[in-house]
């Protein structure tokens, strides 16, 4: 996952931090030249590094931090600060008219970002939201782009619009917001063509329609894996075309993660949502504060809290509630809730989310499978070769029945082992989650700083 590399790196800084008693002015220095080091290694743009260190030192030099009795820690809160600071501090929505006015959207981004999958995505956060959203299918170049809009609009329970590939962008637009006045649609949005790269046709052809249509919200969509190559891009639009914000896209990658703390110090110009997956639920809305206390290794309870209440049954969750508190999960309840995690993202998305698991804590030594659904069916298997005693009692699970069952299984014995162990660290997660989410809920959850 992005980040992970840059987590890593600066709770070890910070460890280090906390561990002296008092802190000089070449210490703080010395810790935030490491920072540094690891902020450009994450892809972050450098003048945005350069900006951000200055501003962290002037702070974290001062004498209220030099003369606190944790001084390690108020320099942690100030990067923190200056970090959420840098990402736009305030969570910014997309803004849409009131009652029937029709809201017309643009989509603007580059090919491979993923710019058709989130406009569906959106559509559908829209939709949930209780708009009444319209999919207009205005790129008649890529192949494919209007059947692919097709399908993800149906995924959605979302209409689209198109006129096929022998009308230009502009008409189509027109004649989707007319569609939209006849049949009280309130949201129209415009998946408009993207290019390989940046080039004067596609910015063109963007500024045409912006100069025929009233559009009311430019979006740019963007692949976070691109890293700096992200930034500059945003910048690109932003110049030619103006953007009112961006949609950062594949975050849940294996990607340095630069993009999301530059975007807005570079352009001006807010991060609305983040792509965190394939699901609609995995299009998360930006909040910077979370997102800097995800990279500060400090959890993100609060979209635990919202994945959880989105995906899971609450009655459901209530029985598996009480099984907690009396030590009653077992195997059979392990197979419920590998369906639930499955939901919220998996088992890494939602540890990386809790204060303390992430890559710097308890994850390290925690095996994360990359293939979900494999897994699963794996799981079933052994779980399926248990007896009825075995699946309601975990502790007796000797050698010997592992043995038996890694056989009725088909599968080697490593495998039953480590299930055994997953399903042990799973069920320590699930004693401590109930209390973290109750605490956070009623404001009791603190950064630990």
């Amino acid at each position: 996952m992005a980040f992970d590399s840059l987590s890593d790196k600066l709770q070890n800084i910070f460890k280090n931090l906390r561990g002296k008693g008092r802190l000089t002015e070449a210490d703080v220095k010395t810790a935030l030249k490491e920072v540094k080091m690891a902020l450009l290694e994450a892809d972050v743009n450098f003048k945005v590094v350069k900006q951000f260190i200055k501003s962290v030192e002037e702070r974290a030099i001062g004498q209220d931090v030099m003369q606190s009795l944790t001084p390690g820690q108020m320099v942690i809160k100030i990067v923190n600060e200056e970090m959420v600071s840098l990402m736009g501090s305030e969570t910014t929505e997309i803004a849409l008219k009131s009652g029937n006015e029709i809201t017309v959207i643009m989509m603007a981004g580059l090919q491979g970002a993923g710019k058709t999958t989130t406009t569906a995505k959106l559509a559908g956060k829209f939709k949930s939201k209780g708009r009444k959203p319209l999919l207009a299918a205005c790129d008649i170049y890529r192949p494919a782009a209007i059947e692919q809009l097709r399908i993800n609009g149906e995924k959605q329970g979302v209409e689209v619009f198109s006129m096929g590939t022998n009308n230009n962008p502009v008409d189509i637009a027109k004649a989707a917001i007319q569609h939209a006045k006849n049949n009280n649609f309130n949201v129209v949005i415009l998946d408009t063509a993207g290019r390989l790269h940046v080039d004067e046709d596609m910015m063109a052809e963007l500024q045409h329609i912006k100069q025929e249509i009233a559009v009311d919200q430019t979006i740019l969509v963007v692949d976070s894996m691109t890293g700096q190559d992200a930034v500059n891009v945003a910048a690109t639009f932003n110049e030619k075309i103006g953007i009112d914000g961006v949609i950062l896209t594949k975050l849940d990658g294996d990607t340095r993660g630069g993009a999301a703390l530059s975007i807005k110090a570079v352009t001006g110009k807010p991060i609305l949502y983040v792509g965190m997956g394939e699901k609609l639920s995995d299009l998360e809305q930006f909040y910077p504060d979370r997102m800097a206390s995800r990279i500060l290794g400090m959890g993100d309870v609060l979209t635990l809290i919202e994945k959880a209440e989105a995906q899971i049954d609450e009655e459901q969750a209530k029985k598996m509630g009480e099984k907690l508190k009396k030590a009653e999960f077992d195997f059979n309840d392990f197979l419920d809730y590998m369906g639930q995690i499955k939901n919220m993202g998996g088992i890494g998305s939602i540890l990386n989310m809790l204060p303390g698991m992430g890559l710097g804590g308890q994850m390290k030594n925690m095996t994360v499978p990359d293939d979900a659904e494999d897994n699963l069916r794996r799981t079933e298997a052994i779980i399926y070769s248990m007896t009825a005693k075995e699946r309601a009692n975990p502790d007796i699970l000797n050698p010997s029945r592992k043995n038996r069952i890694a056989k009725g299984a088909g599968v080697d014995i490593s495998e039953v082992n480590r299930l055994v162990k997953q399903f042990d660290q799973m069920k320590k997660m699930m004693k401590q989650m109930p209390g973290i989410m109750k605490g956070a809920k009623k404001g009791r959850f603190r950064l630990p700083f």
